[in-house]
């Protein structure tokens, strides 16, 4: 077992030893971080995870556990969307506990949204679901309660599945490490952008991103991340890209922990990323805790490469007024037919 004060290597930047926490109350002193081969499969990773994280990785046979996969594109994708295969095995591993598991995400695709209730039956999500006896929900189609966060001088209503607010016990991310067009990479803490439950409601909000997905990372009473690294996506993020086979998974009780770890196994320092760094500064400090030293399984490094035609929603993601602009003024609709006149649609 490792403490984060390990020797700096010239290719790998070091994470402070102390890093913020989840922000959940009172900070505990530690952190816990378990990261794994997927040699034996997804089963006997999740399972020795789960028991180095010790008190934190316990379920009762009364939690509600919610388990929230990163599923951003219509079928299954390398690199771009949790596999299936590990959703599958983390309920097969929380039914030893538990029987109140639910899965979720909501309608995504941005400015050309689609249906996840098709993503569900085209990654054979509902016929696991059904096989299992949990529940599988769209939480676009779930109540929502519109809470507001700080942003600045002001604040902004952003709609909250009331599921992830009163009806959740331990809160489950299984994103997968990529590079990410506008925010450098997506890992833990970018998976809950999908809990706002319309892409257009997202879209508003992306000038104000670093202050909501905080935000969005502080109203769960208990959280752990389950980094699925079967595969990860370097040169164009988040759909289209380069998939990367790195063979490992990131058990960790601390969704900023999580983050800053995996950016520098991509080769990320974590300042290199804005709204990491800006949250970071804003936790309460923790130390972390690995199993062992996860700079043995950084790859060779991931790397960004925006095309001319993602500038323009990277300038829309940083700018309240182009955000109205592109989204949702009367010019809009042509603005996003000039621009899929020279970009190929994702989808």
């Amino acid at each position: 077992m490792k403490s984060f004060n390990l020797p700096e290597r010239d290719d790998v930047v070091a994470a402070p030893e102390r890093l913020p926490g989840n922000g959940h109350g009172s900070p505990a002193s530690e952190s816990r971080l378990f990261i794994g081969s997927l040699d034996r499969g997804y089963d006997a990773v999740l399972r020795s995870g789960f028991d180095f994280l010790g008190r934190s990785g316990k379920i009762g046979p009364q939690d509600r556990v919610v388990i929230k996969p990163n599923l951003t594109y219509p079928t299954y994708s390398r690199g771009v969307m949790t596999s299936p295969a590990a959703v599958e095995a983390l309920v097969r591993y929380l039914k030893d506990y538990t029987s109140h598991i639910t899965v979720c995400e909501a309608d995504s695709g941005g400015y050309n949204p689609f249906s996840m209730n098709e993503v569900f039956r085209a990654t054979g999500l509902n016929v696991m679901a059904q096989r299992y006896g949990i529940r599988l929900i769209n939480l676009s189609e779930e109540r929502a309660e519109r809470v507001m966060a700080p942003a600045g001088f002001r604040k902004v209503a952003v709609p909250t599945p009331t599921i992830l607010l009163e009806e959740t016990d331990l809160f489950i991310t299984v994103p997968v490490p990529k590079v990410h067009m506008n925010t450098v990479i997506s890992v833990a803490l970018k998976n809950q952008w999908g809990t706002i439950q319309r892409p257009a409601e997202r879209l508003r909000l992306h000038p104000y991103f670093k202050e909501v997905v905080t935000f969005l990372n502080s109203i769960y009473s208990r959280t752990i991340a389950v980094v699925d690294g079967k595969f990860g996506l370097t040169r164009s993020g988040p759909l289209r890209g380069d998939p990367v086979e790195l063979n490992w998974v990131i058990v960790c009780d601390d969704f900023y922990q999580t983050d800053a770890v995996v950016a520098q196994i991509l080769g990320y320092r974590p300042d290199d990323v804005p709204y990491l760094s800006w949250g970071l500064k804003r936790r309460p400090k923790r130390d972390l805790v690995c199993n062992t030293d996860w700079r043995a399984f950084c790859a060779e490094p991931f790397y960004l490469k925006r095309a001319w035609t993602d500038y323009p929603g990277l300038l829309a993601f940083r700018s309240r007024p182009l955000a109205y602009l592109a989204y949702q003024s009367p010019l809009a609709r042509a603005l996003h037919w000039l621009l899929y006149r020279f970009r190929e649609p994702f989808y």
